[in-house]
């Protein structure tokens, strides 16, 4: 069998406000071709080296195309869009035929002229290998499922955790799938369910930690070939936003529509408890203060992974205004001001501003005086898995006694190595804040003796029935209205 992988990733928040251009795939690759070598340590290179490796072993030729990633943000630049899904469509057809094609998605990705970037992709390769060739879509859960996707993929499989750790469990799943179909093994068959929610969804706490394990357990009965949940994406408006169900089954559409069902029905009986409660900021450093040991705060609003700046200090500001101490805050994306701290040189002392230049989300500036402590070129953490996450040129500053990072290349905090790795010693801080809504907790998690998800300013708000939607189609969904399925 030949195999034929790319990747095309981004998460558009359609309502930040600039959009995502070809410099901001060009922080982490793009790689032509040689993603499994020069990008091997990235997300994507590990998931394109797994199928390189299965394909390896099972005696199957791959061949890798374009992987390209940006960090979330605005709709992409139509033409940059257009280029990188033209190079990848130019090399299926020039080194085809392939009997398989895997593609690493996100399924949330908007352009300026598409609202379905993922549909096009698949339904532009579908036009290229045919009707008989298995094409499959492997997406983040924070996708928009559409009924092209469905009509295009012979397979769609999404990640079932968020933190998004097991990418390349289902990027194994996804191979075996459109294997077994492209050999006539498999017959795959998809049917999805619409929720009518509109949500966020961490997988690491009840209810939803039951309603994933249920996914996994209905994957054992016989047929059923792959579950997923599409959390959807709260913050990308396109007509299908939302969150829905997606089974696939072996040949059998009513087992396939069964499962989905079923599972949809269970994520709407619990629609209430997954609404997120998060405290305001003021009660938040107030349980931090009471917490035995170190508390991790989640500045969840001005979290980069959502497409938001990560330039909003309303929550730093708060920690100096209570005088916190033994403290570290991190990490915020202003290039101006770690340029500034570069040039001064480590061990000095200057007034610096910081945050708050990106729009209204980013909120105000803060004035302070800061001492630089370390810098390093080229900073990086560790990702999800494996990977690392690079976050540019990066600098310590003491701000009174908090340990505050701030970093050129903008991402949201992963790892405690964001600190780390500039020389910051977590193990002396009673109280950490970092700028991600849900990531952070596979690697923080361990460390942490309280974590608490703040509700803090920012682009990425957690009143999903205020969401100023203009091209959803289903304006009646939850929270929106009560009891949108009417069961």
């Amino acid at each position: 069998m030949r195999v034929f992988a790319a990747g095309l990733i981004t998460e558009t928040n359609t309502f930040a406000p600039w959009p995502t251009g070809a410099q901001g795939f060009c922080e982490e690759g793009p790689f032509h071709g040689d993603v499994t070598t020069r990008g091997k340590d990235t997300e994507m290179g590990l998931q394109a080296s797994g199928w390189r490796d299965l394909c390896h072993e099972r005696g199957h030729e791959f061949v890798e195309s374009l992987f390209a990633i940006a960090q979330p943000s605005g709709r992409a630049v139509q033409s940059v869009y257009e280029g990188f899904r033209d190079e990848i469509l130019a090399d299926l057809k020039a080194k085809g035929p392939f009997d398989v094609v895997l593609l690493s998605l996100h399924g949330a990705m908007v352009s300026q002229a598409c609202d379905d970037c993922e549909g096009d992709i698949l339904a532009r390769v579908r036009a290229i290998v045919g009707p008989n060739a298995a094409v499959g879509a492997h997406l983040d859960p924070h996708c928009h499922l559409t009924p092209l996707m469905i009509e295009k993929a012979t397979a769609i499989v999404i990640m079932k955790e968020y933190p998004h750790t097991d990418y390349m469990e289902r990027g194994k799943e996804l191979f075996d799938i459109c294997i077994g179909a492209a050999q006539g093994t498999l017959k795959p068959v998809s049917h999805l369910f619409d929720c009518r929610m509109v949500g966020f969804y961490p997988t690491t706490t009840e209810p939803m930690r039951s309603l994933v394990d249920k996914c996994f357990a209905a994957e054992k009965r016989p047929g059923v070939l792959s579950v997923s949940i599409g959390h959807g994406f709260p913050w990308g408006d396109t007509p299908e936003t939302g969150t829905k169900i997606l089974a696939v089954a072996d040949g059998d559409a009513a087992l396939a529509q069964s499962v989905a069902a079923g599972i949809g029905h269970d994520i709407y009986a619990h629609r209430e408890a997954l609404l997120p409660k998060f405290p305001k900021i003021e009660d938040a450093l107030g349980t931090a203060r009471e917490t035995n040991g170190c508390a991790v705060l989640a500045d969840t609003a001005d979290n980069a992974g959502g497409g938001a700046p990560s330039d909003n200090v309303s929550l730093l500001r708060a920690m100096i205004e209570h005088k916190v101490q033994d403290a570290a805050f991190g990490c915020i994306w202003d290039p101006i001001a770690v340029r500034t701290c570069a040039e001064a040189g480590v061990g000095a002392t200057l007034p610096l501003r910081i945050g708050g230049k990106s729009g209204p989300a980013s909120g105000d500036p803060i004035d302070i005086i800061a001492t630089v402590k370390a810098f390093r070129a080229d900073h990086d953490q560790q990702g999800l898995g494996p990977s690392r996450s690079p976050m540019g040129d990066a600098v310590w500053i003491a701000v009174e006694e908090i340990d505050v990072v701030l970093m050129s290349t903008r991402t949201q905090t992963f790892a405690p190595d964001a600190f780390t790795g500039l020389g910051i010693d977590l193990k002396a801080k009673r109280m950490i804040a970092v700028k991600s809504s849900w990531h952070f907790q596979a690697l923080f998690g361990p460390i942490a003796d309280r974590i608490i998800p703040v509700a803090t300013p920012g682009a990425i708000q957690m009143d999903f029935a205020a969401i100023d939607y203009r091209k959803k189609r289903d304006r009646d969904f939850f929270p929106r209205v009560k009891n949108p399925l009417g069961l």
